[in-house]
């Protein structure tokens, strides 16, 4: 049942804020090795006496890398669900995410960057590029850039790029390996050194989609009632996009592609929180986190003592939601 007042939505959103928080206490607590309060206090005093110890200070920036990740996806998709007013809208779906991978794989093979920063606008420009390249293919023909056409288009797309990134692989043995488990995606072995580069542009892309609520709210409206209240339709669709692209493309960049965050979350969020943006798009960065950090611990649970990388986790939970959304008959537009 939706909140139906801001209070409501408030309580909605100190509960989810209280997910986020017991969804990091057990991504510290829980993996291939138990520990306890002691030792959970004794790392982040800074000691690794023990190899308990050691084992939560390791888990730290792991768990740190899974909630921002997990808030950035989540943002990112409840904004190009509404850029696009498209349900389907996802940046694995809609071939963002292959884009900053094939760019990074590139950038590896091609130019030899090593640096997070240099993998960070690499990144991001293959995303922006893929975004631009899938939109403007779905808007050939008939009707424009249709929910339907957008997937088929983001689907083509992602196929494309997984074969171009193969391709470059291949011949290059001696980066293959670090290669291909990237591309798994995943927060295993993520140090603070690898998260501080990214931080600025999750940073700036959080703040340039949320500040979006009300024109998102607008755009839901379409796009000749949000002309008529005076909203530049695509210079907001482009500061909305510009925000979400950066945000994929910080998080493809540190964790390699994710799916699935990005496409049921929002719905999620929309689901407890109602339709309005302005709280669809705080409560997406926290039900996104709580998901990432959640889905990081079972992968280690079910595969106790080895583990499952995050985006196989989330491609499990996703899969079947994205199936129940294209079934549904309302798929047209949100």
């Amino acid at each position: 049942m939706r909140p139906s007042g801001s209070g409501a939505r408030g309580r909605m959103l100190a509960a989810m804020l209280a997910c986020v928080g017991l969804a990091a206490v057990l991504s510290v607590c829980l993996g291939a090795r138990d520990v306890t309060l002691a030792d959970i206090s004794a790392a982040l005093a800074g000691r690794v006496d023990t190899i308990a110890q050691a084992a939560v200070a390791t888990r730290l920036p792991r768990t740190l890398l899974a909630g921002l990740a997990g808030a950035a996806l989540g943002l990112a998709g409840a904004a190009m669900q509404g850029i696009t007013r498209n349900p389907l809208a996802d940046p694995g779906l809609l071939g963002v995410n292959a884009g900053a991978a094939l760019a990074v794989v590139i950038g590896i093979a091609w130019a030899g960057i090593e640096s997070p920063a240099a993998y960070l606008w690499v990144a991001v420009a293959g995303a922006g590029v893929t975004a631009v390249a899938v939109y403007a293919v779905a808007s050939l023909g008939a009707g424009g850039a249709t929910p339907l056409k957008l997937a088929l288009a983001g689907a083509a797309v992602t196929a494309t790029l997984a074969s171009f990134t193969t391709a470059v692989i291949l011949p290059r043995g001696d980066i293959g390996g670090l290669v291909q488990s990237w591309l798994l995606g995943g927060v295993g072995g993520a140090t603070y050194a690898q998260i501080l580069p990214v931080l600025p542009a999750l940073g700036l892309g959080a703040l340039v989609v949320l500040a979006s609520g009300a024109r998102l709210n607008l755009l839901a409206m379409g796009e000749d009632i949000a002309a008529g209240l005076g909203e530049r339709v695509a210079l907001a669709r482009a500061v909305s996009a510009a925000g979400a692209i950066l945000l994929c493309g910080a998080v493809t960049a540190v964790c390699g592609p994710i799916g699935f965050v990005g496409l049921v979350v929002p719905h999620a969020c929309r689901g407890l929180l109602g339709t309005d943006y302005r709280w669809v798009l705080p409560g997406s960065a926290l039900a996104g986190a709580t998901l990432l950090m959640g889905a990081d611990v079972l992968g280690r649970l079910l595969a106790r003592p080895d583990e499952l990388d995050v985006a196989v986790v989330t491609a499990f939970l996703g899969a079947p939601v994205f199936i129940w959304i294209v079934r549904r008959r309302r798929v047209a537009a949100l």
